[in-house]
């Protein structure tokens, strides 16, 4: 192999680019704005989802917190799926994934967290990994779309032709 050769395959693992966003970006903004809507709509149709919940957890102001909680991931979840200001939308959602990681799964590394763990094992790290994979995987599908944006089946596609 040349060196010429070998410099742009050692460059291509050590330099990657993100690419560009690909129509392929809208299934992740659907999966995850689908996600984040009804996860919103549930704080607000189910007391055990919403207020209560939060103050199980210990959260201050537990009812008010709830509902703007799930207003943010109602809206931002609804920018998501229309594709509209994308990377604003992802970002309060990527710190809504990173207090809920930090309140209801963290403390499974260290005992008991606030929320009944219904299957074993109920506490340690592997406790810890099964309980956080929604979250993490909404945290990372949050900063895909901040790193991407919208892709080009979006409203965000549609605004940026316009300019």
């Amino acid at each position: 192999m040349s060196t010429a050769r070998a410099r742009d395959v050692a460059a291509f693992f050590l330099r990657p680019s993100i690419g560009q966003p690909s129509r392929a970006t809208l299934l992740v903004r659907l999966a995850v704005g689908g996600v984040f809507l009804s996860s919103g709509l549930v704080k607000f149709l189910f007391e055990n989802q919403g207020p209560a919940r939060f103050a199980k957890i210990g959260l201050p102001a537990a009812t008010q917190l709830a509902y703007f909680v799930g207003v943010i991931e109602v809206i931002c979840g609804a920018m998501l799926v229309l594709g509209l200001f994308v990377r604003v939308a992802a970002l309060p959602l990527g710190v809504d994934m990173v207090v809920a990681l930090v309140t209801t799964k963290v403390p499974l590394l260290f005992g008991a967290g606030p929320e009944p763990v219904a299957a074993m094992p109920k506490t340690g790290f592997w406790a810890f990994a099964f309980q956080a994979r929604l979250d993490v995987t909404m945290l990372a599908a949050c900063v895909f779309l901040i790193a991407v944006g919208a892709g080009p089946w979006s409203l965000d596609a549609v605004l940026s032709r316009r300019r």
